[in-house]
């Protein structure tokens, strides 16, 4: 496996949740990093908290001009090289069917498939350089049917089979492709969809946390760890890691 020390990593949403604690978890390990983020205040919050190491770029990833800077100031961090692409960023929806519009249904897709795809395009070149991978973020929801979430899983849907597709066309060039299928973490987007944030907040901590075989939700940390495999396994491409305390076996703890 190669080492994690002196890879020049490029994370999108790295503000809060899944993204920071990649952004830990690889400059820990002495990687250079740059985060990404549409709230300037908060990627440079994070970014002034891990030090030199990390730089932080305000951008959007559904804005093309803001794509190719996150690139050339990654690999301008990274002293000229880029080795791993985090594409984490995205945006959630919750709701009925029958509540969807076009417009959001768009907009879900734009920011969790299309965004990703084009940032994939401009990182190819780097990548192919330092024989480097590009990961993906995943969802429980494209194994396990929950109401309400149908736009969401979607686009989580063609993410992961993104990821083999890719691995194939990159393959030859050297370039791995990877994804992590993570199960409930506690994160500002879960917060943002509602989740934590009524009275019965509590209570439906508890019934996530009995859902994961292991009774508890996940941690950012640990997501991170599994983005760290796949950044270092030489002879992993195309797969979709699964990380979520066993979600996806359907037990349910009392």
């Amino acid at each position: 496996m190669r080492p994690t020390d002196g890879m020049s990593v490029l994370i999108t949403g790295g503000g809060s949740g899944i993204g920071e604690g990649a952004a830990e978890h690889f400059v820990a390990a002495g990687a250079a990093v740059t985060i990404t983020g549409r709230r300037a205040a908060k990627v440079e919050a994070v970014a002034e908290r891990l030090g030199e190491r990390c730089c932080a770029v305000a951008g959007d990833v559904t804005v093309a001009a803001d794509r190719q800077r996150m690139i050339e100031t990654a690999v301008g961090h990274g002293t000229g090289r880029l080795d791993v692409l985090i594409n984490n960023a995205g945006n959630m929806y919750r709701g009925p069917v029958t509540e969807l519009t076009e417009e959001r249904l768009l907009e879900l897709f734009h920011s969790n498939v299309i965004a990703s795809m084009m940032l994939c395009g401009l990182a190819v070149p780097h990548l192919r350089s330092t024989r480097g991978c590009i990961l993906f973020v995943g969802s429980v929801h494209t194994k396990r049917s929950f109401p309400g979430v149908s736009p969401y899983a979607a686009t989580k849907g063609a993410v992961e089979t993104l990821t083999g597709v890719l691995a194939a066309e990159l393959g030859p060039q050297g370039i791995r492709v990877g994804c992590v299928r993570p199960g409930a973490v506690l994160t500002e987007i879960n917060q943002r969809a509602g989740l934590f944030d009524d009275e019965q907040a509590a209570a439906r901590l508890a019934a996530m946390s009995g859902a994961h075989a292991l009774g508890r939700i996940g941690t950012t940390g640990e997501i991170a760890e599994a983005f760290e495999y796949l950044a270092r396994a030489e002879w992993t491409t195309g797969e979709v890691l699964v990380v979520d305390g066993g979600l996806g076996l359907g037990v349910t703890h009392d």
